[in-house]
């Protein structure tokens, strides 16, 4: 045996049924091979020609090659669909395998080109609430905001959500705006209580802690209505009056607010309203009955 053959294996054979094809392989090949060179010397010694002669031998060897490559599809038909289906195989139990992951990577380009929400925005999936603090391919953490969807007070805890929830979930953005942010919280009351007295005290003191800025966050909304081609919004704070339940009033405060001081003007505005005012319902003094004289 030849040195430059030694490497192979002295046991190496091959399987019974592809012999046949290889043998139909080669004929295939050195038929093709006999027919472009027959075909070529027809075309030289008839067509006068360069031009024509030039297209004719292209044109007859375009048609050989794709004869060739009919006949071997032919030739190789069982095998190449055994390979196919192999390779199908393999790839679907390669997608059922890396299923998550490839959710994952689904939902990083989905709120990618959606621009659902960068780093720094408050944001909300399903129960979970915080600020965006990192963002991979696969993850988005962010610090938890809570409890509860009217705090915003940072617990101290990190949340690390796959990615693959993108594909299936809503995504609440609190940040819809850098600078300045519509704030909106609710003060319930009994039907009973003085809550005329308590949404005039709300609505003052609200006005009175946006006083300072109401005309920049004004003008701020304006351009912001006018880049998104949006109704502007208006700013003043305003109080409005829901009725969720028999026998309950709750008075819902909507003003704006610098990005990140919601909860601090939401706290300052309850504190000076319920310090200063009581607005429970007045208890009804007993009738004194009066005492005849006999």
């Amino acid at each position: 045996m030849p040195e430059s053959l030694a490497w192979l294996p002295d046991n190496l054979s091959l399987p019974e049924s592809v012999l046949p094809l290889l043998i139909s392989t080669t004929l295939l090949i050195l038929g093709v091979i006999a027919l472009k060179v027959v075909i070529a010397g027809v075309i030289r010694r008839n067509v006068a020609s360069s031009e024509l002669r030039g297209r004719l031998l292209v044109n007859s060897r375009n048609a050989l090659v794709l004869l060739a490559v009919f006949g071997l599809v032919f030739i190789w038909g069982e095998q190449l669909r055994s390979l196919a289906l192999s390779i199908v195989a393999i790839a679907v139990a390669f997608v059922v395998a890396t299923k998550e992951l490839i959710l994952c990577v689904s939902g990083s380009i989905l709120k990618g080109g959606a621009g659902s929400f960068s780093i720094g925005d408050r944001i909300q999936v399903k129960d979970f609430r915080g600020d965006v603090i990192d963002q991979t391919l696969l993850t988005t953490t962010l610090l938890e905001v809570g409890p509860g969807k009217a705090s915003h007070q940072r617990t101290g805890r990190m949340i690390v959500l796959p990615n693959a929830l993108f594909v299936s979930e809503p995504v609440t953005n609190e940040s819809f705006t850098d600078h300045w942010d519509f704030h909106v919280f609710t003060v319930p009351f009994k039907r009973e209580d003085n809550w005329p007295a308590a949404r005039e005290a709300l609505l003052n003191a609200a006005n009175r802690h946006c006083e300072s800025y109401l005309d920049t966050a004004r003008k701020y909304m304006s351009k912001v209505g006018t880049a998104r081609g949006l109704e502007v919004p208006s700013v003043d704070p305003r109080v409005t009056i829901q009725a969720p339940a028999a026998g309950e009033i709750h008075l819902t405060v909507r003003l704006p607010t610098r990005t990140g001081q919601r909860s601090y003007i939401e706290q300052a505005i309850l504190s000076e309203v319920f310090l200063n005012n009581d607005f429970s319902a007045k208890k009804a003094e007993p009738e004194t009955s009066k005492t005849s004289k006999e």
